[in-house]
């Protein structure tokens, strides 16, 4: 059935200053291992200086404790998760790059293996068994995702291939429809580039304007200036729910009702948070949300836009093709409803049903224990980490009233992070990310280059922590 709003078919739009003193820093964020013109060399010199640690690390680090002595949700769910289960150069993994990706449990994988080898095909076109089979998983998955984010109903959930495609796909589709000159669009610097750069495409095209909220002497999103930049030219509010480098969390639901009165609407970026926590997007009371399967133990390749009914219903297609039409003429179109007109071709089947074994996984173990665990979690690799001489977290401490997500981005003196990253790896088995975290505005509003990030999931565990801490001390010590 046609939409109730008919669109005409037509084209798709489509000096810093204080720097990391780190000698990398000058050299274009080469690892400290390759800075020497004989890399072999270094590395051969700095395997020998940890030699005279690893008796000693070995000996000092409990190993983690056994299901039956431990009831932490980490040590019950990691025999769920194959991967955790392996050695980097002898030594047992341990991950903790959770906020770039998570791992993925075993039934997330089996489901997608049952789909390859027991009903693949594609979905709404067909009568034959396979094809039925494929279309009830696939919408199942939907309605998986709906109630999981407790949607009112599961049109308003559209398969993307990724948040950043969710974010495009509101920018291009409503942005362009609904901005003009003198427009102004609110974000904070604190925003991943996904949620920057499509909004400057917009602003381009539209003639609106960007306008920016700083940060707090906390180093956080200062919501008090947000509240006073909005006004009566404030179209869309565009913001992260938790940051993917301060570990913040921002009051969504103030945000929102602020941003409705003087009649913008709002975007968030959930995917720091839907992975977390209890994410209700009628409490929030959002207009848009995004989220990314492969941060919440789903596959890659696939996201999902949360979307008020009423502004899917009135917004242009974003990708013309198969399945997003009504009816096709020689010169016009006439377009589904959605959620299918946002999902123009054939989707991605596999990962769409793949996500609806991730949610069914975290839904058993139940968003609250998860919430609940990784805040003590949280706390701890706080703790930790701040035990560490010169070291600086970024972002807010923990407290009673302030919950840090379980994340830590931070620096250490004058050592670069790409050099703590390469270390820890190599010679102690443990996954950190080093870099900008896709939030180059936001590492120059704190006047930094780069910065190292520990994020951790449900499946992480305190021991794992301690070694994290062992082997930043011991890469600090031979970097210095």
């Amino acid at each position: 059935m046609a939409s109730l709003c008919h669109f005409p078919s037509s084209p798709t739009p489509r000096s810093f200053s204080k720097k990391l003193l780190s000698p990398l820093s000058r050299s274009h964020y080469r690892p400290l291992l390759l800075r020497n013109p004989n890399p072999s060399w270094n590395l051969h010199r700095s395997c020998s200086r940890l030699s005279r640690f690893s008796s000693s690390f070995a000996a000092s680090t409990p190993a983690p404790s056994g299901v039956a002595e431990s009831t932490s949700l980490g040590d019950i769910t990691r025999p769920d998760f194959p991967i955790l289960h392996q050695e980097v150069n002898g030594i047992k993994l341990v991950y903790l790059d959770n906020a770039a990706t998570s791992q993925k449990p075993s039934s997330v994988i089996e489901a997608l293996d049952e789909y390859y080898q027991s009903y693949n095909s594609n979905v709404h076109r067909g009568i034959h068994s396979l094809s039925l089979k494929a279309t009830d998983k696939y919408e199942e998955a939907r309605n998986k995702v709906a109630d999981f984010v407790n949607a009112s109903e599961s049109r308003e959930i559209v398969f993307t291939r990724n948040a950043t495609e969710a974010i495009n796909l509101v920018a291009y589709s409503w942005g362009i429809s609904n901005l003009k000159p003198g427009d102004e669009i609110l974000l904070t610097i604190a925003e991943h580039h996904s949620a920057i750069v499509p909004w400057q495409f917009v602003a381009q095209k539209t003639g609106a304007t960007l306008k920016y909220v700083g940060l707090t002497e906390e180093e956080v999103p200062d919501i008090k200036q947000l509240k006073e930049l909005l006004s009566n030219k404030t179209k869309i509010v565009v913001v992260h729910h938790v940051s993917n480098v301060l570990g913040s969390q921002l009051p969504i639901e103030d945000i929102v009702v602020w941003s409705h009165k003087v009649g913008a609407k709002v975007l968030v970026d959930a995917c720091q948070s839907v992975p977390h926590m209890v994410v209700d997007v009628q409490k929030l009371g959002a207009d848009f949300l995004v989220a990314s399967s492969h941060k919440m133990c789903g596959p890659t390749g696939i996201g999902f836009l949360y979307g008020k009914s009423e502004l899917l219903s009135c917004m242009p297609p974003f990708l013309g093709g198969g399945e997003m039409i009504a009816d096709v003429f020689n010169d016009y179109s006439t377009y589904a409803e959605p959620p299918s007109r946002f999902e123009a071709g054939t989707p991605a089947i596999a990962e769409a049903i793949g996500l609806g074994a991730a949610i069914d996984y975290l839904s058993n173990i139940g968003m609250q224990r998860i919430h609940d665990y990784e805040k003590e979690l949280a706390n701890y690799l706080y703790d930790r980490l701040m035990s560490v001489p010169n070291v600086h977290i970024y972002g807010p401490a923990p407290s009673v009233a302030t919950h840090r997500a379980p994340l830590c981005s931070f620096n250490v003196g004058n050592v670069h992070p790409t050099d703590i990253a390469t270390l820890v790896n190599n010679l102690h088995g443990v996954a950190i990310r080093s870099g900008h975290h896709c939030a180059q505005p936001l590492h120059r509003t704190l006047r930094i280059d780069a910065s190292a990030r520990a994020s951790l999931h449900f499946y992480n565990t305190k021991e794992e922590v301690d070694i994290f801490i062992q082997a930043l001390k011991e890469a600090i010590d031979i970097l210095t």
